[in-house]
């Protein structure tokens, strides 16, 4: 990965894209800290649950307070775009 120059004159929270990725930056104390997302499994059908709808698995979208991830998921019978606790998420089978 290339090395990143980051701007001081970003707010507490800023997000950028690096790649294929979006990486959220967090001020803290003057001190600015990179938080990468976990290896989000994008692209894959799951369910909720063994017997749940299917959806299928997007991108971070932020880090949660708790230190958990929002992920865009889409529901596969109406295309619904919804956010899902990435603790869940990463708990949900495969779909079949």
């Amino acid at each position: 990965m290339k090395p990143i120059f980051i701007d001081p004159s970003l707010r507490d929270l800023s997000f950028l894209m690096v790649g294929n990725h979006l990486l959220q930056l967090i001020r803290r104390n003057a001190i600015q800290v990179l938080v990468t997302p976990p290896a989000i499994p994008v692209g894959k059908i799951k369910s909720f649950g063994a017997l749940g709808p299917k959806y299928e698995v997007g991108h971070a979208l932020r880090q949660l307070e708790d230190g958990d991830w929002m992920v865009e998921v889409t529901l596969v019978e109406s295309g619904e775009k919804v956010e899902y606790r990435w603790t869940r998420l990463s708990d949900d089978p495969e779909a079949h």
